[in-house]
């Protein structure tokens, strides 16, 4: 599982996550596929994102995530 396309620095973006040191946060990333459901669109749209930056954005959000189990039952 390689993140090698996530980048953080302080001095960018507030530190925020980013894709390969652009000012293009993961959470903007993850904001523009809600938005473009046709990824060949979105890819014209942000000609510097790939599929792998797609999915490596993908996969860094996802490791974030807390796996919990809540009880729906009262």
């Amino acid at each position: 599982m390689t993140l090698d396309r996530i980048t953080t620095n302080t001095d960018r973006m507030n530190g925020q996550p980013c894709i390969r040191n652009l000012r293009l946060t993961v959470r903007r990333v993850l904001e523009v596929l809600s938005t473009y459901p046709d990824r060949a669109e979105l890819l014209q749209e942000y000609p510097e994102l790939d599929e792998e930056d797609i999915r490596q954005a993908l996969l860094f959000s996802a490791t974030r995530l807390e796996d919990r189990v809540i009880s729906l039952v009262p």
